[in-house]
């Protein structure tokens, strides 16, 4: 005979830590990193378990969407009795900025980490400004009502 105690406290406090961790803490089952680097923005998401076949990565107008399924099977005769790990379709969105450019998105997935690598557009990245030697260029200055433009 086993002997079991039961503890509707604890059973309400499982399943309400189990809700608070699928809503708030793990990004709806697709935690990630971002990171910025030289050139380039590069995201990491853990999808464990996860077909790489079930994945989609899109950019549509500055919005990359990540979405990914899980699932788990049984056999006929199993009998579940605790159930922590997320399964379903899980989406990720991230707004991008006008400063990277979209239309040369990489995605790669290795190890349950799909990892997305966007580069920075041409117009942002840094540049060195020449300076030229001479006197410096004229600049016209327009007339204001309160400063009448001077004829020499």
């Amino acid at each position: 005979m086993v002997l079991a105690t039961f503890d509707p406290f604890t059973q309400f406090e499982r399943q309400f830590n189990r809700l608070a961790q699928r809503s708030l803490g793990s990004g709806a089952g697709m935690p990630m990193d971002g990171v910025r680097r030289d050139g380039e923005v590069a995201l990491r998401f853990d999808l464990p378990g996860v077909d790489p076949a079930s994945i989609d990565v899109t950019v549509d107008r500055g919005v990359l969407t990540v979405s990914a399924t899980r699932n788990e099977e049984y056999a006929e005769n199993d009998k579940l009795f605790i159930r922590e790990r997320v399964t379903g379709t899980f989406t990720r969105r991230v707004f991008l900025s006008d400063d990277l450019d979209t239309s040369a998105v990489e995605a790669s997935f290795d190890d349950g980490v799909l990892s997305v690598r966007i580069p920075v557009a041409e117009k942002a990245q840094p540049r060195k400004i020449e300076i030229q030697r001479g006197p410096a260029p004229a600049v016209e200055a327009e007339a204001t009502e309160s400063e009448p433009a001077i004829n020499g």
